[in-house]
């Protein structure tokens, strides 16, 4: 008996010790590419610190490299996080040339605040893989920074406001506000949307190929209300938080339903937060984009160019989409909005040591935490005023 007692105790003792040798060989393979500084940020001389802080998604697909690093030069700030998702279907050679341009930007590392997803999923157009991989970054982000906001964008967006007019005008709202543009009145979606029945062959497959339709349908949920917008939103940490690890159940639930769903990126989060108690009174009706249709509206957005700039300009909106690659109005956002010049420079912005008409190079330690909004924050604190000002406000939240 006692011999019995101690082979069990010793199966047990082993079985510990694989345990915990296996548990740190998994997490050493992390999912995201965290380049090190090749030497330490030091702040000297200042105890300034940034008001808030955004948490970037950046995602992009086979062909967009280019794109993508000039966003990224862009948008770039180092109060904010940025996460580059270049989705598996991109060749081997474009992933390298994305690692190797982030790795070897010596403010990049310096700040050490992009990373890119090591292991990138196939994502399917109109399909939930889309929203899998928003929620895969958000999950990421929350784990290794501290953000007020989360932004998802695409390789194809582009800023109307530096960073330092984006934090100034966003510092004096509410941290709990969801910018998050929705709808109960569903239309023709409710046919062409809340019925079908959708497979994602990116969920089990590493060939990338079109969403398959199944060809019976379900009926509408009862147990929850419809909601439908735009797939691109503004959310607090709180609610990215309670996506994540929310402690109701319904986060879940409707990440279930949504599996089988056309195009759940553009419901997925609004039914989420128009049927949760807690967050419904958070929401701002508006997704903060300037983005046109034909008449009648395709399936994809225009393409904005020269003749769109002044729209662009007085819809106060701090983003625009969709671009294509080296459009010449790319060159005047640059230059009249953004304050940069040559495609090496960042964005201006009060944390650079050579701030001029070029635009920022390289960052000063001192000017760390220092802001010089400029007319990007005055158009957008406009707009922000008048969407949560009180008679528009709780009249356009989750009708």
């Amino acid at each position: 008996m006692g011999i019995k007692i101690f082979m069990f105790s010793l199966i047990i003792l082993t079985s510990l010790l694989l345990i915990l040798i296996y548990i740190p060989t998994q997490f050493s393979h992390s999912p995201i590419t965290i380049f090190k500084p090749k030497k330490t940020f030091i702040i000297s001389n200042t105890t300034n610190t940034y008001p808030i802080k955004f948490a970037y998604l950046i995602s992009a697909s086979k062909g967009d490299v280019p794109k993508l690093k000039r966003l990224l030069f862009s948008l770039y700030h180092p109060a904010n996080y940025y996460l580059i998702h270049l989705d598996l279907h991109a060749p081997q050679n474009e992933h390298q040339e994305i690692s190797r341009f982030v790795s070897g930007n010596n403010v990049f590392g310096e700040i050490n605040n992009v990373w890119v997803v090591g292991k990138p999923n196939l994502v399917t157009y109109r399909g939930p893989t889309m929203l899998a991989n928003t929620l895969h970054a958000m999950s990421m982000l929350l784990k290794i920074a501290k953000w007020d906001w989360f932004i998802n964008l695409s390789a194809t967006d582009y800023p109307l406001v530096t960073q330092d007019d984006l934090i100034h005008a966003f510092s004096d709202l509410p941290r709990n506000l969801n910018f998050v543009q929705h709808t109960s009145h569903m239309g023709w979606k409710l046919n062409k949307r809340g019925k079908p029945i959708i497979i994602d062959p990116g969920l089990y497959t590493l060939n990338k190929s079109e969403i398959w339709w199944v060809i019976k349908q379900r009926s509408l949920p009862t147990a929850f209300k419809l909601y439908t917008g735009s797939a691109w939103t503004i959310l607090s940490r709180s609610f990215a938080e309670y996506c994540i690890i929310g402690w109701e159940n319904l986060p879940r639930t409707l990440l279930l339903y949504y599996a089988n769903f056309v195009s759940s990126p553009e419901g997925y989060f609004q039914t989420v937060i128009c049927n949760s108690d807690e967050y419904k009174n958070t929401t701002v009706n508006h997704d903060l984009h300037y983005i046109t249709w034909d008449i009648p509206p395709k399936q994809h957005p225009r393409s904005l160019g020269p003749k769109d700039y002044r729209r662009m300009v007085l819809s106060n909106r701090p983003f625009a989409r969709k671009f294509k690659n080296n459009n010449p109005v790319l060159n005047k956002i640059d230059r009249d909005l953004l304050r940069r010049r040559n495609g090496q420079y960042f964005s201006a912005g009060g944390w650079c040591s050579n701030d001029d008409e070029r635009g920022c190079l390289n960052l000063q330690g001192e000017k760390y935490g220092v802001l010089r909004p400029g007319t990007g924050a005055k158009r957008l604190k406009t707009l922000l005023k008048k969407l949560v000002s009180a008679p528009h406000f709780g009249k356009r939240q989750c009708r």
